[in-house]
């Protein structure tokens, strides 16, 4: 397309070239030689009103009048002649004895007009003074343009111009035109050429530039520094790539959004379901419980203060399960949805820790479990006590839960520049790799008899996870081969330095 475009335009020039130097030489070939006749006609006319001007015989001998007639002479190669009434030769532009301006004197004179009408002489005009022809001199095969006549003082006169210069003159016009079309077009074709080229190379460029847009690829630019229209088109298309990838990129932004909307709903509406569903199986066995043991309260199953007091105990345990898990929950949906407050301060993580520990160290020696922790000096960090205070918490009782083997939690906390991590690690069988991921999602339990065994609700850890994430802060876990490890993040203060 670009070829043809570039072909079309240098074929354009080049027909319009040739055409103007076609037209040029064909008006020079028709109208030259008539321009050329014409300027003789009015030569000899010119001749004619020179000598018409003389009073009387004696002013051809005057410097004006034969300076007029040597410049016709000189400039039209003229012949002229001037006679008197008696036929004395007054002036002659040539040899006074050369015969040949005294034959068509003679006829003209003496009205001998067999040379008129012969193929030889052609009439081109004829008044009382004068008369102008063509004429063929049939010696030498010569054609000339002459003017006889009389003039009122009496003098007889003739001038003759050869027409073969003119025909010569058309011929040598004709032919250096031939020449200057030839170099013209020639010249013009590589002239021609280069501008197509210059023209075209820029369309090039921007349908290039099109295409690649097209593609969606927008790193393509045009580079002009012109003031030319295609180089402000080549701008212009810069700034539309550029509008075009601003507003593809804020579309593919607004689909990712959209998309993750329409995602998060759908996880919204199954995390709904499922909560219904895990809560009303959460509830159902304490609720059945506490409604049978009240029953059988109710209808005195058992008389005696021992059994009274058994399923008292019962229903009290059973609804401190209860109420604790909807406090769970609710401290869940008021971190979840913002609600909570968040107070950033700074202390000492170290100190939390120990405090925990210690305040777990009855229930650990009662299933005998042996803690150690590996931070002995303090180490400040910039969080939310209190919540941290719960996570940790958590993950201790979730240590506590499920040690076995060797009954050993590990606690460690590192410092790492502005990052201080939390682990704890207890003993004990891994979480299965297919389950990893889903230990954060509430409600979920990887073995629901022995959660239940301990009152465990499967909250504790997305609690964890929504603190942590309030915070902006990391969690996760990690699975060894003879235990498990929960981890998290804390902003530590960098202007602390240990002693």
């Amino acid at each position: 397309m670009l070829r043809s475009t570039k072909r079309q335009i240098a074929f354009v020039t080049f027909a319009l070239t040739l055409c103007t130097l076609f037209l040029c030489w064909g008006i020079n070939n028709i109208f030259l030689e008539r321009v050329y006749y014409s300027q003789k006609k009015n030569a000899l006319m010119g001749v004619f009103s020179a000598i018409d001007s003389m009073e009387t015989a004696a002013d051809v001998y005057t410097e004006n009048f034969q300076l007029q007639m040597e410049e016709f002479s000189d400039n039209y190669n003229m012949s002229i002649m001037i006679m008197d009434s008696s036929l004395q030769v007054l002036y002659s532009s040539t040899n006074p004895d050369d015969k040949t301006l005294f034959t068509p004197l003679f006829t003209y004179i003496y009205g001998d007009s067999s040379d008129v009408n012969n193929n030889y002489t052609t009439l081109i005009e004829q008044t009382p003074y004068y008369k102008l022809s063509n004429t063929r001199d049939a010696r030498f095969n010569t054609d000339y343009m002459e003017m006889v006549g009389v003039l009122d003082n009496g003098c007889f006169f003739v001038a003759r111009t050869a027409l073969e210069s003119v025909r010569e003159n058309v011929a040598v016009s004709n032919r250096f035109l031939g020449y200057v079309a030839i170099t013209v077009m020639l010249f013009a074709t590589i002239c021609i050429w280069y501008v197509s080229e210059r023209i075209t190379r820029p369309l090039q460029r921007l349908i290039h530039i099109s295409d690649q847009m097209a593609k969606l690829n927008f790193d393509v630019k045009y580079e002009g520094g012109s003031s030319e229209e295609i180089d402000a088109l080549g701008e212009h298309i810069n700034e539309m790539s550029y509008k075009l990838e601003e507003t593809i990129s804020d579309l593919k932004t607004a689909n990712n959004e959209l998309k993750r909307d329409i995602e998060q709903k759908i996880q919204i509406d199954e995390m709904r379901k499922d909560f219904l569903s895990n809560v009303s199986h959460e509830l159902k066995t304490p609720i059945a419980l506490i409604q049978g043991y009240a029953e059988g309260l109710q209808e005195c199953i058992n008389d005696n203060q021992e059994s009274r007091e058994f399923y008292c105990e019962v229903i009290i345990d059973e609804a401190r399960k209860m109420n604790g898990m909807v406090q769970k929950l609710l401290t869940l949906n008021q971190i979840e949805f913002g609600n909570d407050s968040i107070i950033m301060e700074r202390f000492d993580i170290t100190a939390l820790v120990n405090n925990i520990i210690n305040s777990m160290q009855l229930l650990a020696d009662q299933k005998s479990v042996k803690i150690t922790c590996n931070a002995k000096h303090p180490i400040y960090v910039w969080s939310d006590e209190y919540k941290i205070e719960e996570v940790f918490t958590n993950y201790m009782s979730n240590a506590l839960n499920h040690v076995e083997n060797e009954n050993r939690i590990d606690v460690r906390i590192l410092q790492q520049e502005k990052e201080v991590t939390v682990s704890v690690f207890n003993t004990g069988k891994p979480i299965p790799e297919e389950d990893i991921d889903k230990i954060w999602i509430r409600f979920y339990k990887v073995d629901k008899a022995r959660t239940r065994e301990y009152g465990g609700s499967g909250i504790g850890l997305s609690i964890v996870k929504a603190i942590m994430n309030s915070l902006n802060q990391k969690c996760g876990v990690v699975n060894y081969e003879n235990g498990v490890g929960f981890w998290f993040t804390l902003e530590g203060d960098t202007k602390y330095e240990k002693n």
